[in-house]
């Protein structure tokens, strides 16, 4: 009769993790939640561990492959900062290619990037000012682009979500210049009857069409726009109503190419410096012949994690994968090779992934994978770290800031964890460090996969509460 009790044990278990929820005392808080939330424990995914790797206070399906959306972030940062180190820097270079006479360059000027993902305006008008400041006023060649550390590729800006123009929909690109985006700020006149609309960078010769300014209700102010933003010009032919205030748009125009933004904003700043240019701007390779003119040098790594995992920046991951591969392989970087040196860097850590899939290590995807107990094993490796400090605090801190400034504000574990989140249609996720009221740390991860993911925060918010109370 035991016999027959110990194989029936054994063929429950076997049932459950073959085609069902794996759970491993989970919170019924939690549970409740999930229910109340019209979301099966089969589409959930959680590991609740401490840092020491010895007490684990919760799993559900932790095998299970999951999108992760934008908690794949996580991973890519963490094997920057692991892989790149603390101090790395992007640096974009300035050559010139002919003979200067006095401040005239009868010859070509080259700008080589190096993937730097937040060469903003400023920083780029600050390296323009160096050139200007090496003596170089009058460009009488042509300016060439060089991007050969990322390998060319076709990209469809909207592959994704079908929305080519939202700014999170870039692509990579080893000379990314203003994460290749206008910004478009409303301004309504009421005295005037007319809404002023201001384009940043300022691109000289860049008509825009404004829209009529109208008394109704704001609602879906971006779709009243009737907007249509292409390589010649921008125009909002719709209305904009006055009870909106101000309102900033940010937009990628796909339209143009790597080389057609490039030159627009060159253009524009180039004159505002007092330079001169009439060549054409053309893709490139540096020549042994060319002169360093100088170099702008980024903020290191741990500034550029923390932008991308506190405000979930899609564009600025995506340079970030192709950077690891461009400087751990030495070859020209495509996102295959990025992910390839991800899931080596996992292995020499002893975390077997055969589940992970990256597409381009945003989690900007529909086809990225990660299993919860990978990504706890990576944070709990990650925790006892040197590096453990810069990692943590590129995370939101809960009630406090990023993506997570307005959650759990009332509640003891505000203040007291870093936890990235990540939200597609049907996904809602989140991973990182809860600091418990008992002073131990935990590892959490809690990914939904589901139709009803959207409603899954609170479930989300019940468990880190929970282990904050009880870990």
């Amino acid at each position: 009769m035991r016999l027959q009790a110990i194989r029936l044990v054994f063929l429950l278990a076997c049932c459950l993790s073959a085609g069902g929820a794996v759970a491993h005392d989970m919170p019924r808080v939690v549970v409740d939640a999930l229910k109340q939330a019209g979301i099966p424990t089969t589409a959930a995914g959680v590991v609740v561990q401490e840092v020491t790797g010895k007490k684990i206070l919760a799993t559900l399906n932790p095998t299970v492959p999951f999108s992760p959306a934008s908690t794949m972030k996580l991973v890519t940062t963490n094997a920057a900062l692991d892989l790149l180190g603390p101090t790395f820097t992007w640096k974009t270079q300035a050559y010139a290619n002919g003979v200067q006479t006095d401040d005239v360059l009868q010859g070509d000027l080259i700008i080589k990037g190096s993937g730097d993902p937040k060469l903003v305006t400023e920083n780029f008008w600050l390296f323009l000012r160096q050139i200007r400041a090496r003596g170089i006023r009058e460009i009488r060649g042509d300016l060439l682009l060089d991007r050969s550390v990322f390998e060319e590729a076709a990209f469809d800006a909207a592959k994704f979500d079908g929305e080519a123009f939202k700014s999170y929909n870039a692509g990579a690109n080893a000379l990314l210049l203003n994460y290749e985006a206008f910004r478009f700020r409303f301004v309504p006149n009421e005295i005037t009857g007319v809404v002023n609309v201001m384009m940043d960078p300022p691109v000289a010769g860049y008509p825009i069409t404004v829209p009529q300014l109208s008394n109704g209700e704001c609602g879906d102010w971006q779709g009243k726009l009737h907007t249509t933003v292409n390589g010649g010009s921008a125009s909002f032919g719709g209305t904009f109503s006055v009870s909106c205030g101000e309102k900033t748009w940010y937009m990628h125009p796909y339209q143009l190419s790597h080389n057609q933004y490039f030159a627009a904003v060159f253009r524009q700043m180039w004159s505002d410096l007092g330079g001169v240019f009439k060549g054409n701007v053309r893709d490139g390779v540096t020549p042994p012949t060319a002169r360093l003119v100088t170099e702008w040098e980024s903020v290191t790594l741990p500034e550029v994690i923390r932008d991308i995992n506190k405000y979930s920046n899609n564009v600025m991951a995506r340079q970030l994968l192709m950077t690891i591969a461009a400087q751990v392989l030495k070859i020209p970087a495509n996102p295959e090779r990025g992910a390839q040196v991800v899931k080596n860097w996992l292995s020499s850590k002893g975390i077997d992934a055969p589940e992970l899939v990256i597409e381009n290590g945003s989690g900007l995807s529909r086809i990225e994978r990660i299993a919860p107990r990978t990504m706890a094993s990576m944070l709990l490796a990650a925790f006892k770290s040197p590096l453990m400090p810069e990692f943590i605090s590129s995370m939101p801190l809960v009630g406090y800031d990023g993506t997570m400034r307005h959650r759990l504000t009332d509640q003891g574990v505000a203040g007291n964890a870093h936890i990235k989140t990540g939200r597609l249609d049907e996904v809602l996720a989140l991973a990182g460090y809860v600091l418990a009221a008992s002073g131990k740390h935990y590892v959490v991860v809690c990914i939904i996969n589901h139709r009803n993911a959207a409603r899954g925060q609170e479930a989300q918010d019940v468990l880190l509460q929970w282990v904050y109370e009880h870990g």
